[in-house]
C-alpha cells in the first residue's frame, strides 16, 4: 500500500501544487480499498492522453476531492481518433502549449464532466432499455469571454446553473451485445461501447469505454442532425436558428417530417421562402414552450399535464393506456433528444390551430416568384387585396422576371395613383376557373373606375379550345397571355401573365390606334367634343367606321365634316353616344329597347331577319335609317366603344337640299335656283302663296336636284342667262326630280338592308327614268338613267329622248349624291359634272323622220304599179302562131 494512500483527502489537495505535472508515481496494484479514481487511470497505460487532459482542465483536485462517482474513461485510441476532429482536444494533448486560456479550460472541463456521475452506479444495465442518469455536467456557453474573477473554491467543481437550469446534462446507459453502452438514445441505439472491464476504487467506479462520449450540442445543432427534422431544419430562418442555440431551459415539440404534408405544397413552398420568417417564427412557437425549466418526458410521462407554449396555447400532454402520450392532436414519436441547452420531443403532426398562420395571398405570390408585384401593390396601400385569407380573388399577377423584362419606365410612377389603378385591374373578384372562363366574356375586376360612377372596370376574357380539357385551354387576359399552370390555393387562384396589364384608357386613346374608326375620331376632334366624351361617366359610343362616311352619301359627309356645320356634327356625334354602360351581351341577347344620348334624342334597338341581327335606328335621319351593330366590347374608363356599319342622323339635324348644294359646290346652281325664284325647294319650305309653284299645288319637300359643280358653267355666259327669265327656269326646273316617298317593306319582312340605296335620294338604276318640274312643260322633260361598264364605268343621267350633235352632249356623270332629311326624307341632291339643258328639237330631227317615212312609202307604192304594168304590157305583146295547113272550118268557126 502507498503511504500516501491514508493521508486526509484535504492533504492530496497540495499535491497539484507539489507535483505540476500531476501524473501520479506508479508502483504495485492497489487494491479497492486502497486506491482512487486518479491511481487507477494513472495505473492503466491506456489512460496516458486523458491524464494530460485531467491536467490542462485543471482537473486533478476535481477527481481528488470525489467520493462517490462514475466515471467513463476514453482510452488512448479513443483520443486519439477524437482529437482528429476536435481541435480543442488536439491542443490540449500538444506538447508545446503551456496551458490552456481560462475559457477553453471551461469548454474542455465541459466536455470531460459529462463523462463523470457524481455517483456510483449501483447496477449496471441489463436491458436495453436506457437508464437515465445525471453527470456532473451543468452546459454553459462558452462563447463569451472568460471572467477575470477566480473560481469560489478550488478545486475546480461544476457550478448547478447552466443552459439547463439548474439540472445537469443526462446520459442513457443500455446493455445491448453483451456490453455496456453509455450515451445512447432514447431506444437505447447508438452511444459508445464500454470495452474495459470495471474497476471499483475507493471513490467511484472506473469504466473504460472505446470513444470519446459527445457532449449533447445545442437545440439548432440538434434540430439540424436529426434525420426526420430535415424539413423544419430547412426552413429555418438564422434568427430562429440563433433562438434555438442561445435560449436556455427551452423544450421543444417539434413536427417530423411527415406531419408537413398536412400543409399545401404552395404553403411549404411558402414556408422555404425567404419571406416567412414571421410565419415561421410564429410555428417554433406553438411548439416551444415556455422556457422557465426543461420538460424531461418523466415530467409528463406519468400523469397527464398542460404545458404553455411561447405563443400562449395550452399544450395538452396525456399518456394513454396504449403505453402512448398523446401531445394535444399529435402523438409523442421520440422522447428526450438531449441538447445543451434543453431539451427536444417529436411529435407526429403540427401543433397549430386553425388559422394561426392565415395563409393570405401575399404569402403565396411571394413564394412563387411575385414578390416585385407584391412591392408595388404595398406602395399603393392595396395590402387589402391580398392579405385577407377569407376574400375569393382570381389573381393576374406578373412574375418578377417579367416585370423585369418590361422595366419600370412602362409602369406609373410607385405609389402614384395610376399604378393603383393598374394593380386593382389584376384582381377579379371571385375563382374564375378555366373552366368557368367563356371567350368574348367580360368579367369585373376590382378596379372601381369614377368614370364608370364607381362601377367595376371589366376585363375582355379569350378562349381558344374551349372545347378541349382545362389543361389544353389558351386562355388570355385583356390581350396578356397565361405563363404556366394556375395556382389555387385556399379561396385565391393565380393566373401568372405574360405582361402587366393595362386597365382601359379614355375613349379617344382606346379608338385612336384602329384605323378603321379614323375619320369617325378626327370628327370628334374637329370639334369640341373630345374631352367631353372622354369626362362623361358610363357612355357607349357608337362609332362607324370610315367607309360608312361614303355611303351616308358624300354629300352627306362633306357637309357634316365642313368647318361651317359644326353645330350639326357635334349632334350627330353626340347622337353616337349612348348613355349607360351597356355591353354587348345585353344588345344582341336583350329585347327590344330604347336608348337615350347625348343629344337628347333616343335611339331604339330592334333586331331583324332570320340571324336576329341587330340594328340601331336613330331619331331622324330619313325613313328606314337604321345601323347595324358590330360588337366589339372596346372597354374605356367611361364605359365601352362598339362599331356601326352607318352614320345614324339625328331629328335634331336638318339637311335641306340647300345644305347639300353647298356640299356639291353648287354655288352657281343656288343662285339660279333662287333667280328662278324655286329658292323655297333649297330651304326645304312650301312654295310662297301666291306664286306660280302655289298655284300648281307643289310641296317645299320631296325634291331631287341634280346640282352641276361649279366648274360646269365655265363655257356658259351667265349674265345672259340669268337675263332669260323664261331659259333660265326651264334650265332649274330640268335640274328639279319631284321624288315621292320610297315604299317601304313591314318591318317584319324586311330581312335585308341595302344601306347604299337607301342613302341615295332616288334610285339610279340603270334605265331608271324620271319625271322633272320641266316635263309638263316639254316632251323632253324627262331623265332617264344609264350605268356604264368597261372603260367609262360609272352612272350617268341625261334627257330622255334627246339626240344631240355629238351623242353626248345632253348627259351628264353622276359625281355624288346627298339625301335630305326634310319632310319625309325623300329627295336631296345629285351632284353631276355637266349642265342638263332643256332639249329643242330641229325642224329636221323633229319633221325630218316623218318625212323620210312618207316619202319612202309613196316611192314604194309608185315601184309596185311600175312593176304591175310592165308584167302586164308583157303579157300582151307576147308573139301568136298558125298550125300547118291553116286553120280548119271547124276552128274558124269557133274562133
Amino acid at each position: 500500500m502507498r503511504p500516501w494512500a491514508c493521508l486526509p483527502l484535504g492533504l492530496l489537495a497540495l499535491v497539484p501544487f507539489a507535483t505540476p505535472a500531476q501524473l501520479p508515481l506508479h508502483s504495485s496494484a492497489p487494491t479497492t480499498q486502497s486506491f482512487t479514481l486518479l491511481e487507477a487511470l494513472s495505473a492503466d497505460p491506456d489512460y496516458v492522453s486523458l491524464i494530460k487532459l485531467l491536467q490542462s482542465a485543471k482537473l486533478i483536485p476535481t477527481f481528488n476531492k470525489l467520493k462517490n462517482s462514475t466515471f467513463f474513461a476514453p482510452t488512448n485510441d479513443a483520443i486519439d481518433r477524437h482529437k482528429s476532429s476536435n481541435a480543442l482536444w488536439q491542443h490540449a494533448l500538444d506538447e508545446n502549449v503551456s496551458g490552456l486560456t481560462d475559457n477553453l479550460q471551461l469548454r474542455l472541463r465541459q466536455e470531460l464532466f459529462y463523462h463523470l456521475l457524481n455517483y456510483t452506479l449501483p447496477i449496471l444495465p441489463t436491458e436495453q432499455t436506457p437508464q437515465i442518469h445525471k453527470t456532473l455536467l451543468y452546459p454553459r456557453d462558452t462563447a463569451e469571454p472568460p471572467s477575470q474573477e477566480p473560481p469560489p473554491y478550488p478545486p475546480w467543481m461544476p457550478i448547478p446553473n447552466g443552459t439547463l437550469g439548474t439540472e445537469p446534462q443526462r446520459l442513457r446507459l443500455s446493455y445491448r451485445d453483451a456490453t455496456v453502452w453509455a450515451g445512447v438514445d432514447a431506444s437505447g441505439n447508438n452511444g459508445v461501447k464500454v470495452i474495459k472491464d470495471q474497476v471499483e476504487t475507493a471513490n467511484g467506479l472506473l469504466l473504460g469505454i472505446g470513444e470519446v462520449i459527445d457532449m449533447p450540442p445545442d437545440l439548432a445543432a440538434v434540430v439540424s442532425q436529426h434525420p426526420q427534422l430535415s424539413y423544419f431544419s430547412k426552413i429555418l430562418t438564422p434568427e430562429l436558428t440563433r433562438f434555438l442555440n442561445s435560449t436556455p431551459t427551452l423544450t421543444l415539440f417539434l413536427p417530423v417530417d411527415d406531419a408537413w404534408a398536412a400543409l399545401s405544397p404552395y404553403e411549404r413552398l411558402y414556408l422555404e421562402s425567404e419571406f416567412a420568417a414571421d410565419d415561421l417564427t410564429r410555428i417554433l412557437n406553438l411548439h416551444a414552450v415556455v422556457p422557465n425549466e426543461v420538460k424531461w418526458s418523466d415530467s409528463f410521462a406519468e400523469r397527464a399535464v398542460n404545458f404553455t407554449t411561447i405563443h400562449g396555447r395550452e399544450l395538452r400532454i396525456v399518456p394513454t393506456e396504449e403505453n402512448k402520450i398523446k401531445v394535444s392532436e399529435a402523438e409523442l414519436v421520440e422522447r428526450d433528444i438531449y441538447a445543451s441547452n434543453g431539451v427536444l420531443h417529436t411529435v407526429s403532426s403540427l401543433l397549430i390551430p386553425p388559422g394561426a398562420l392565415r395563409p393570405t395571398p401575399e404569402k403565396f405570390l411571394l413564394a412563387l416568384n411575385c414578390t416585385e408585384f407584391v412591392s408595388l401593390i404595398h406602395s399603393v396601400n392595396l395590402t387589402h387585396l391580398i392579405n385577407d385569407p377569407e376574400a375569393k380573388y382570381t389573381i393576374l399577377a406578373p412574375r418578377d422576371d417579367v416585370l423585369k423584362l418590361f422595366g419600370h419606365h412602362d409602369l406609373p410612377h410607385r405609389g402614384s395613383e395610376e399604378l393603383k389603378r393598374v394593380l386593382q385591374y389584376h384582381f377579379l373578384p371571385g375563382k374564375w376557373s378555366p373552366k368557368k372562363l367563356q371567350d368574348g366574356a367580360l368579367v369585373e375586376t376590382a378596379l372601381e373606375e369614377e368614370g364608370l360612377d364607381g362601377g367595376r372596370q371589366v376585363m375582355a376574357i379569350e378562349v381558344t379550345d374551349e372545347n378541349r380539357q382545362d389543361a389544353a385551354k389558351s386562355i388570355r387576359f385583356a390581350g396578356a397571355g397565361v405563363i404556366g399552370d394556375q395556382v389555387e390555393v385556399n379561396n385565391t387562384l393565380i393566373y401568372f401573365v405574360s405582361r402587366p396589364l393595362i386597365p382601359p384608357a379614355d375613349i379617344m386613346e382606346t379608338a385612336l390606334p384602329n384605323l378603321e374608326l379614323s375619320s369617325f375620331v378626327a370628327s370628334i376632334f374637329s370639334t369640341n367634343l373630345a374631352e367631353t366624351l372622354k369626362s362623361t361617366p358610363r357612355t357607349t359610343l357608337l362609332m362607324p367606321p370610315n367607309a360608312a362616311f361614303k355611303r351616308l352619301g358624300m354629300l352627306v359627309s362633306d357637309y357634316l365634316l365642313s368647318s361651317s356645320s359644326k353645330a350639326d356634327l357635334e349632334r350627330v356625334i353626340r347622337h353616337h353616344a349612348v348613355q349607360g354602360v351597356e355591353y354587348a351581351d345585353p344588345l344582341v341577347g336583350g329585347s327590344q329597347r330604347t336608348f337615350g344620348t347625348l343629344e337628347g334624342s333616343d335611339l331604339h334597338v330592334e333586331r331583324r331577319g332570320p340571324n336576329r341581327t341587330v340594328f340601331f335606328t336613330p331619331s331622324g335621319g330619313w325613313a328606314d335609317m337604321r345601323s347595324e351593330l358590330l360588337p366589339r366590347n372596346m372597354l374605356t374608363q367611361t364605359g365601352v366603344i362598339h362599331e356601326v356599319a352607318d352614320i345614324m342622323i339625328p331629328r335634331s339635324v336638318h339637311l335641306t337640299v340647300g345644305k347639300l348644294v353647298k356640299a356639291a359646290k353648287g354655288t352657281t346652281m343656288t343662285t339660279m335656283v333662287v333667280k328662278a325664284g324655286l329658292g323655297w325647294v333649297l330651304n326645304g319650305t312650301a312654295p310662297p302663296e301666291g306664286s306660280r309653284w302655289a298655284d300648281i299645288g307643289l310641296k317645299g319637300s320631296g325634291w331631287t336636284l341634280l346640282c352641276p359643280t361649279d366648274d360646269a358653267f365655265k363655257q356658259i355666259n351667265l349674265t345672259d342667262l340669268y337675263a332669260d327669265e323664261e331659259r333660265l327656269r326651264a334650265i332649274v326646273s330640268q335640274h328639279l326630280i319631284p321624288t315621292p316617298p320610297q315604299s317601304i317593306p313591314p318591318a317584319d319582312t324586311l330581312t335585308v338592308i341595302d344601306t347604299l340605296m337607301n342613302n341615295r335620294p332616288l334610285p339610279l338604276d340603270d334605265s331608271a327614268t324620271y319625271s322633272t318640274l320641266q316635263s309638263k312643260a316639254s316632251a323632253y322633260g324627262d331623265l332617264i338613267v344609264r350605268v356604264l361598264e368597261g372603260a367609262d364605268e360609272g352612272t350617268v343621267i341625261g334627257i330622255k329622248g334627246a339626240r344631240g350633235s355629238d351623242g353626248a352632249q345632253d348627259w351628264a356623270r353622276v359625281l355624288s349624291w346627298g339625301r335630305s332629311t326634310t319632310g319625309d326624307g325623300s329627295g336631296g341632291v345629285v351632284q353631276i359634272d355637266r349642265l342638263l339643258v332643256p332639249y329643242t328639237p330641229s325642224w329636221y330631227a323633229e319633221y325630218g323622220a316623218p318625212l323620210a317615212v312618207g316619202a319612202g312609202g309613196v316611192l314604194l307604192i309608185l315601184l309596185f304599179f311600175l312593176g304591175v304594168r310592165w308584167v302586164w304590157r308583157r303579157d300582151t305583146t307576147e308573139a301568136t302562131y298558125e298550125p300547118i295547113g291553116g286553120f280548119g272550118h271547124d276552128d274558124s268557126e269557133d274562133s
